[in-house]
């Protein structure tokens, strides 16, 4: 059986029976899933909550359990694993350095050296793997360039071109809704500091529809089904939220000129208004006439896709370096 390693330790095998572990580290869940390659198939998921207030050490022990875990299980299965992808909601540079920690702070942790010890790892942006995956197996598919939205407890980004997601300079090209957005007023001088991620997000949309409502809700996806029953508090916030995510979306085609924009995230797939206003609000802030009319697709492996993208970057490793070997 032919074997080789590649440049991450990623050992590659001819043999079918080839496994990655997918790691999806949100600010609201960890998940991890056993996924089959070339198939994609995830074979066993496990799911917990993050809890990222309990600071970095903890989150990364559960995260080292929970991979341990599936690591035998894939044992068990008969796979063989390929390594750990890891998809983590901070910005992650070009040499799989964490370089921030505004929700998950991993920056001054052994992090990949650590996984490392169950299987080799690679560590990636979250929103760079659900895109890969999107690119390789899910909606994105027939498209050669696409930008990847995802919008959940946070909202940001990834531009994909023929199956790559592009990570700019220093691996920062995921930010599309954390800074703020300054507008002054001609007539008063009241400068907006708005901040897109404070305003749609789903903590944003919770957030707001209980400082107007005597019945709180918890999660957004609570808000938009308030929405649709009818609920005007709801209904409102909603909208402009969608609005609001559609001007900068629209703005994010204007810039990158994508064949289609591919939407994730467990708010980016809750559908109703939220998806109505987003979708109308993205195409009126297009300017050309001619991406006007672009697709504007809802991820086709759902909720699944951040762990199966994490995976899939190991199985893209494992591609490329058999490649080399060919060559």
């Amino acid at each position: 059986m032919d074997k080789s390693t590649s440049h991450s330790g990623i050992e590659v095998n001819s043999s079918q029976q080839l496994c990655a572990i997918g790691l999806d580290v949100g600010g609201t869940k960890i998940a991890g899933a056993i996924v089959a390659f070339p198939s994609a198939e995830i074979l066993a998921k496990l799911t917990i909550p993050t809890l990222p207030k309990r600071g970095g050490k903890a989150v990364l022990s559960d995260s080292l359990v929970l991979t341990e875990k599936l690591s035998n299980q894939a044992v068990t299965l008969g796979r063989s694993v390929l390594g750990i992808g890891v998809g983590i909601a901070e910005l992650v540079d070009l040499n799989g350095e964490i370089t921030s920690a505004q929700t998950i702070d991993w920056r001054d942790l052994p992090v990949r050296d650590s996984f490392s010890k169950i299987a080799p790892t690679i560590i990636e942006s979250d929103v760079r793997a659900p895109a890969l995956a999107e690119a390789m197996f899910g909606a994105g598919r027939q498209f050669k360039i696409l930008a990847y939205v995802t919008v959940g407890t946070g909202i940001s980004y990834a531009l994909v071109q023929d199956g790559r997601p592009y990570r700019g300079a220093r691996g920062n090209a995921i930010i599309l809704s954390s800074g703020a957005l300054s507008i002054s007023c001609p007539h008063c001088g009241t400068e907006s500091l708005q901040v897109l991620e404070e305003f749609a997000s789903g903590p944003a949309i919770v957030n707001r529809y209980n400082q107007s409502s005597s019945k709180p809700l918890a999660r957004g996806e609570e808000v938009i089904a308030a929405a649709a029953a009818g609920d005007s508090v709801a209904v409102e916030v909603v909208r402009s939220a969608g609005e609001s995510l559609g001007n900068s979306v629209g703005f994010l085609i204007n810039v990158l000129d994508p064949e289609a924009v591919i939407v994730g995230g467990g708010l980016g797939l809750a559908g109703g208004l939220y998806w109505q206003s987003f979708v109308s609000s993205t195409r009126q802030h297009v300017w050309s006439d001619t991406a006007r009319d672009l697709p504007i697709l809802p991820a086709a492996l759902g909720v699944d896709a951040g762990v199966i993208g994490a995976a899939a970057f190991v199985w893209a490793e494992s591609r490329h370096t058999n490649q080399q070997n060919a060559d």
